[in-house]
């Protein structure tokens, strides 16, 4: 389960190889983020490879499954082919609901992506941190043809950002557009349990190692 502690958690995200997830690991990573099939974004590989990775990352490294999948029975039986330890769900749940995940999935964390769009996202914030271990604030666009869940490269509110995280009881994770240029003042302004990181420590698409070293050290300094 996801718990509260004075470290920041560091969770990286688009995960594509077990080399990749052995280096986050390596550089300081708390969590993996791996990206199963979205409308749009980067990072998304098979679900085989998904289920590869996951099985060999250590405790207490947590794995998330970012799904799309808005119902269930598909989120369900999505996570027992993927043995991931989290579900991160990118999308709103329009077909059952968190008890019904929870009774389907013991043991397993779950966190709902909430896109920071107006203010108006932190009355569903409040919402849904009833029924999640976490919330993970994130900038994608719900509202477009395509829709998007993640991976934007976007900064968005962090004033909102920080008035999410004030008004909630459970962990927050902040994304979107965050870099080792950036992350310092994120920090600083929103105060959030953890971070989750994609584009902004890649080159090309791929992990980039001094880019990963740069970023723990502005949290860190």
């Amino acid at each position: 389960m996801i718990k509260s502690s004075d470290k920041i958690k560091v969770k990286i995200c688009c995960i594509s190889s077990i080399e990749e997830a052995k280096l986050a690991i390596k550089m300081g990573a708390s969590a993996l983020g791996l990206v199963s099939s979205m409308p749009s974004g980067p990072g998304v590989i098979d679900e085989k490879l998904i289920s590869e990775i996951s099985t060999v990352v250590p405790l207490p490294i947590a794995t998330f499954l970012l799904t799309s999948k808005q119902d269930v029975k598909s989120i369900v039986e999505q996570q027992r082919r993927c043995k991931t330890s989290t579900i991160q769900i990118c999308d709103r749940i329009i077909d059952g609901n968190y008890s019904d995940l929870r009774e389907a999935l013991p043991g397993i964390s779950l966190v709902q992506v909430v896109h920071v769009t107006e203010k108006e996202s932190i009355e569903e914030a409040i919402e849904v941190s009833k029924y999640v271990d976490a919330i993970l604030l994130d900038s994608g666009n719900q509202k477009l043809e395509v829709k998007e869940l993640g991976g934007a490269g976007r900064v968005h509110d962090w004033l909102i950002s920080k008035k999410i995280r004030e008004s909630i009881e459970v962990p927050m994770f902040l994304a979107g557009g965050l870099n080792p240029d950036n992350v310092k003042e994120a920090l600083e302004i929103v105060k959030p349990f953890g971070l989750d990181v994609c584009n902004g420590v890649r080159t090309n698409g791929k992990l980039d190692r001094e880019k990963l070293k740069r970023f723990f050290q502005s949290i860190n300094c």
